[in-house]
This record gives structure tokens, sequence and C-alpha cells, in this order.
């Protein structure tokens, strides 16, 4: 699996760890992960101008994971500040392929300006569905163009 951290990311969600998304030990609970990536991929297509809620009530449309690879590199715990980064890797014309990553934003006492701990690096390939029958389509050209417009 590619490494996110090569280059920056064309979005980035901040987000705190709060007690429901540890387990008995403080310690981040794996599958909280694929939530905070889909919370970051939301708001990166809501920043480029694509709304799923309106997607689906004008077009018929929806996006669906398809497939997710992840890697666990190093925990989170309580009251970490996160950093989820979305990176569109390629647009095709019923899907997209997205790298994701979740860094450990540094406290005061580190060097603000050292690279983000990786956590977590994710390979994600959303489909664009009919709502109708959740069978695979195009997406609509102008979504495309807000994708690409916005790399």
């Amino acid at each position: 699996m590619s490494d996110a951290s090569s280059s920056s990311p064309a979005f980035v969600l901040p987000v705190r760890v709060y007690w429901e998304d540890t387990d008995a030990g403080g310690v981040v609970y794996y599958a909280n992960y694929l939530k905070f990536c889909e919370r970051a991929r939301t708001e990166w297509l809501r920043s480029v101008g694509v709304h799923q809620q309106e997607l689906a009530a004008r077009e018929g449309l929806q996006f669906v994971v398809g497939q997710v690879q992840v890697r666990y590199v190093a925990p989170a715990r309580l009251d970490d500040a996160l950093d989820v980064g979305v990176t569109l890797v390629q647009a095709g014309g019923a899907s997209l392929e997205l790298l994701q990553d979740v860094r450990r934003r540094p406290s005061e006492r580190l060097d603000p300006f050292s690279e983000l701990p990786l956590l977590a690096s994710m390979q994600v390939r959303i489909a664009c569905v009919r709502v109708r029958d959740m069978r695979p389509t195009r997406m609509p050209a102008s979504v495309l163009r807000q994708l690409h417009d916005n790399r």
C-alpha cells in the first residue's frame, strides 16, 4: 500500500479523540479510524462543491465505499488532536480512488514544523451508484469537473 505521507493531502479535517472513540485502555478503537476518514471524505467533497444530499435529491446518485485497505501504524489516544487527510488519486467515470491518512498533531512541547506522526493510512475506492437500485453509474460531468478543478 502506498504511503500518503509522500505529499501533502488536498484536504485536512481536524479531529479530537473523545472517550467514545476509545477502548477501555484509552486507545482509539480500530474501526473509528474508518469513521474519522468517512467524515473527512464528506467534508472534502463539500469543500469542492459536491453536496451528497443534493446529489441524491437532484440526480438520484450517491457514493458508497467499495473497498478499503488500512495500515495501522501507531495508536491515537484520548484527547489527541488529529489531522485526517484526503488526497484524490484518480477520478474515473463511476469511481474515485483516494489516499487518506490520520496523523497526530504535535503538542506545544514538540517542534511544530516537524512532520506529523502517521497513525494510519488508507486506500479507499468509492463508487457512484443510483439510489433506486444501488447499481454503479457514471458521475455527472459537473461532479467530475469539480473534483478535477480542485485537485
